[in-house]
């Protein structure tokens, strides 16, 4: 299944090869850079541009997965809460202006605002009518939605891991499920402005998770009367600060709502957004320095050029990016299902040298798995082993296999982008450790055929030793790296770890009310898996770095915002006189 690798492996190829959070996919249009008329009777709208090669897979909030959807349901699709652009990990009201919890933890009731409209746009008409206005058992729907087992949400794992009754939800035949099978979900609205969650234990991080596109609305009856054609244009209704006004392969438009609350709209002017599809990244990089597009990533071949030249030094923005890249272990195989031989494997990685040789520069070095800026992340230099040939040379040898003498033949599974990173590994396991090269076979895979290759569905005997992988964060907290990824029970174990002490952890740092405690737990996690004595269910590699341009006419906030989940369009701001100088007039 995709969901959160689908979303790295975009951003991979682009740190290293392509642009930043899109993966590949469209040809670039002719009339890229040109204008569009003002609508009727307007002023010309204040627009900004840029090219994407990204396809948008669905408008669906239940359905998403990849970034690129993600970005656009973010401003299609208003939430419960809001992943705030400007302050990273902060928690904004969005449809709920405020929110109690029990003293158990256990139910969390919001209160909903009443003024924001379903608006359905005719891109025919370049107009929207209202439906009706949102309510509390909107929501209720679109989460009791992805707890269906019919509507096959990738990401109903999240929501069956905190409230109650998902997971039982998710559990039934889909042949036999039927929509009374729904009030199986503890959640309810008993009133249009209030909206009642009950959890199946008192998450601490589940405010956070509540920012996520699949808790946002969805409206029912717009759902049951297209069906799965209910976001295809002029059927989608929306409540989001966008509308599309245009879709298609080589272009897209998106329009201001004119019709939501104004104190839910972004600071940002910009009242147009023109995306015309883009070959690669140099593509758009040409683009960019011909002033046709307002923002663009940084392709890795022009990244030390363009740091060098000062003219660049107002318009060069560093993003990082709080993804993890990774190379996984079966623990179902030999000798990978041996502690020894994963942590030699793990100490054998200099990672300021593989970010140096193979990424570019463009990373941090990562020894244990949450990176900074998710809550309960350790520093990301402690905690962690990292680079010891030493220790990696006697942890061979107590796994039986000193110098590498009788060490077994391997395979490694790599999509196209990664394996640069099994080759790093195999020299370094052959400098470090005399193991012959020849012992390793490294396969290559398409994304989702690499999924597929390693998943814990698989037999052992068809499934590869290691393989390349990555994380990005669904929500602010080390909860969605050391339990979604490396928990015994996670849908993501695909490394098949069984269960110990620290699952025990797991659970109980999930738990655990007081901030200050669970800081402590997860560095303990941490250490579990990744010290001295631990079990390294992965060798983390590095945090991806990277580098976007904007126009001086152009601001947005790049650094902070889309963090967790989608960008917010509504905070761009073009000053639109100096923009059409630039464009030539």
């Amino acid at each position: 299944m995709l969901k959160n690798f689908y979303r790295t492996f975009a951003l991979a190829m682009t740190v290293m090869l392509v642009m930043a959070l899109l993966p590949i996919g469209f040809s670039r249009a002719a009339n890229s850079g040109g204008s569009l008329a003002g609508l009727p009777g307007q002023a010309e709208p204040v627009t900004a541009y840029w090219l994407d090669s990204g396809e948008i897979a669905t408008l669906d909030p239940q359905l998403a997965t990849d970034s690129v959807s993600i970005d656009y349901i973010e401003n299609l699709f208003l939430g419960l809460t809001n992943a705030s652009p400007l302050v990273p990990g902060q928690v904004d009201p969005e449809l709920a202006t405020s929110w109690a919890v029990s003293d158990d933890g256990l139910v969390w009731t919001f209160t909903i605002r009443d003024d924001v409209p379903w608006v359905r746009w005719d891109p025919a008409r370049h107009r929207g009518s209202v439906l009706r206005m949102v309510t509390a058992g909107d929501i209720e729907y679109g989460i009791k939605r992805a707890c269906d087992p019919r509507v096959e949400s990738e990401y109903g794992y999240v929501v069956a891991g905190t409230v109650a009754g998902c997971a039982d939800a998710l559990a039934i035949d889909p042949a036999q499920f039927t929509d009374a099978d729904r009030d199986l979900v503890s959640v309810s609205a008993p009133d249009d402005t209030t909206l009642q969650v009950t959890l199946a234990f008192p998450a601490s991080y589940f405010l956070s998770q509540t920012t996520m596109w699949v808790f946002r609305p969805v409206p029912r009856e717009i759902v049951e009367q297209y069906g799965d054609e209910w976001t295809r244009l002029g059927a989608l209704t929306i409540n989001g600060p966008f509308v599309f006004d245009e879709l298609s392969r080589t272009r897209r438009v998106l329009l201001r709502n004119p019709h939501i609350p104004a104190d839910l709209l972004g600071p940002g002017n910009v009242g147009r957004l023109i995306i015309s599809s883009a070959e690669d990244a140099g593509s758009a990089f040409t683009q960019y320095e011909l002033g046709l597009v307002d923002l663009t990533s940084v392709p890795t071949s022009e990244v030390q050029a363009i740091l060098a030249d000062p003219t660049y030094a107002e318009e060069l923005h560093q993003v990082f990016s709080p993804s993890v890249f990774y190379l996984g272990f079966a623990f179902d195989k030999a000798p990978t299902d041996n502690v020894h031989v994963r942590r030699a494997f793990s100490a054998v990685v200099d990672r300021a040298a593989f970010i140096r040789d193979v990424q570019d520069d463009l990373g941090v070095p990562m020894i244990h798995f949450t990176p900074p800026g998710m809550f309960g992340a350790p520093p990301h230099d402690q905690i962690g082993v990292g680079y010891d040939p030493d220790y990696a040379r006697a942890q061979m040898a107590e796994a039986g296999y000193p110098n590498c003498d009788g060490f077994p033949a391997m395979k490694i599974a790599a999509f196209s982008g990664g394996v640069n990173w099994a080759n790093f590994l195999i020299n370094a396991l052959q400098r470090e450790l005399g193991c012959d090269p020849a012992l390793f076979t490294v396969e290559q895979h398409g994304f989702e055929s690499l999924i597929n290759a390693v998943s814990y569905r698989q037999d052992a005997a068809d499934r590869p030793h290691m393989w390349t992988m990555g994380w990005s964060p669904d929500y602010n907290d080390a909860n969605n790296w050391v339990n979604d990824v490396l928990g015994c029970g996670s849908l993501h174990n695909d490394m098949k770890r069984p269960c110990s002490g620290v699952d025990d952890l797991i659970r109980a740092a999930a738990s655990e009310s007081d901030p200050d405690t669970r800081v402590t737990q997860y560095a303990e996690i941490e250490e579990q898996f990744f010290g001295a004595d631990g079990l390294v269910p992965i060798i983390p590699l590095s945090m991806p770095v990277g580098y976007t341009l904007l126009q001086p006419w152009f601001s947005a906030p790049v650094e902070t915002d889309g963090i967790y989940g989608g960008e917010h369009y509504d905070y761009y701001t073009v000053d639109q006189a100096a923009q059409s100088a630039g464009r030539g007039g």
